[in-house]
């Protein structure tokens, strides 16, 4: 079962219609279709999310009080987040200790006091000549489902740091953006000199993104320019993005770290169930669904296992014994759009957008890496009673949810699982 192209443009409400409608015409169409002889009566079916997420349908996890998409006018200006007064200063780390023997140093710095921090037409020119393009899913550390997915456009961190000429003694580069004026609400994050520097040819950089959709970034996604960590979850993607510092020091200074987080740790290829139904009629047939993320190590199948329970037994843990005993049946996942122009924004073609073969214009892995799709399973025939329903991923290296993360604090690896009565 297969699920046609769907349409999706960038304004809120044509991209939600559009995309909604056609996903759910083209997936019942298919139901019809395939169904051999007479079929159970229909029940809830899942209608799959649009591939791109419109900028003001993201999840919003900001921190700190007040945020910065609540301020305005005057306020707005001095915390240099509209597009006339942003500022990027990029400069050296004087840190030295007992293992750090030598500061950073840099041939040239950007600074707001002598007037050299880079502005917005600067990035956006720089944007002109190097800049990528990429799809990626946004995701927290610790938060039940993905944010939302976007095409995001910008410069890699790469080419804004070689306007800075030769480096010395560069081991980490630490950024972080505006909050507010309260140093205790500071939000930062850093990478390595070579993850911020070397991406093998056709890898996804770390980037400064500046449009989101084919549109500039609104403040409230953390425009007007913010970090973007490709294979990261989103605390390394810093909003409001204004200051990086060059530094000899090895240690991540990013504020997860300090909550026992960990702050390598990649996006875990993950699957999430949207729309569980809550109860059926016995002989009703019903569609469930939801997305997953193909994260560090790709994606090979989503899978799901139900089974009868006894209303009244204690949720089950998870443990390698009582999963080993499963039967886990294979979902069907959304294919990939056959016409990527009624996907991407106008004017952008899929050919030169990271992930995808610049001679045909088609992805070269579905899912694309670091993005994310929907997966969808059809339940009929179920006796009365109730019933768990529960669904993961399994990864490139034949990984199973939650292999192979034993950590809580290294991204969502958790089962999702659904539990509903059948009448």
């Amino acid at each position: 079962m297969n699920i046609d192209p769907r349409s999706a443009s960038i304004s809120r409400r044509d991209f939600v219609r559009d995309s909604s409608a056609l996903a759910a015409a083209a997936f019942l169409g298919r139901l019809a279709e395939g169904a051999p002889g007479a079929e159970p009566a229909a029940g809830p079916a899942y209608v799959c999310r649009p591939l791109l997420t419109a900028a003001l349908d993201f999840e919003d996890v900001s921190r700190g009080h007040p945020k910065p998409f609540d301020l305005t006018g005057a306020a707005l200006e001095s915390a240099r987040l509209t597009p006339e007064t942003w500022r990027l200063e990029v400069v050296a780390d004087p840190f030295t200790s007992e293992q750090v023997k030598e500061p950073a140093s840099l041939a040239k710095q950007f600074t707001i006091a002598d007037g050299t921090a880079l502005d917005l037409p600067a990035l956006l020119e720089l944007g002109r000549k190097r800049g990528v393009k990429f799809i990626k899913a946004m995701q927290c550390l610790n938060i039940a489902e993905p944010l939302g997915q976007g095409l995001w456009e910008g410069v890699p961190l790469r080419e804004v740091l070689r306007l800075c000429g030769p480096l010395r003694n560069v081991r980490r580069i630490y950024y972080w953006g505006f909050h507010n004026d309260d140093p205790g609400q500071l939000f930062q994050s850093s990478l390595s000199y070579t993850e911020a520097m070397e991406t093998p040819p056709g890898d996804l950089p770390p980037f400064l993104a500046l449009r989101l959709n084919g549109e500039p970034i609104p403040l409230k996604r953390g425009g007007p320019v913010r970090m973007i960590v490709p294979w990261s979850h989103g605390f390394k993607s810093i909003k409001w993005l204004q200051r990086i510092v060059l530094t000899n020091d090895f240690r991540a200074n990013d504020t997860y770290a300090n909550s026992n987080n960990d702050p390598d740790s990649h996006l875990k290829t993950a699957a999430y169930i949207s729309a569980p139904p809550k109860s059926l009629a016995a002989g009703q047939s019903a569609t469930v669904g939801g997305l997953v993320i193909s994260g560090l190590s790709g994606l090979q199948r989503v899978e799901y296992w139900l089974r009868r329970r006894d209303p009244a037994e204690s949720p089950v843990e998870e443990n390698d014994e009582f999963f080993s005993h499963a039967t886990w049946v294979p979902c069907e996942l959304e294919t990939p759009p056959a016409d990527w122009s009624r996907i991407l924004p106008a004017g952008v073609s899929s050919r030169e957008v990271l992930g995808f073969d610049p001679a045909t214009g088609q992805p070269a892995t579905w899912p694309l890496r670091y993005s994310m799709i929907s997966w969808f399973a059809t339940l009929k025939d179920l006796a009365p009673g109730a019933y768990e329903f529960r669904v993961r991923a399994v990864d490139g290296n034949g990984f199973a949810q939650p292999e192979p993360r034993q950590l809580a604090k290294t991204g969502k690896k958790a089962v999702a699982v659904s539990r509903f009565e059948v009448k």
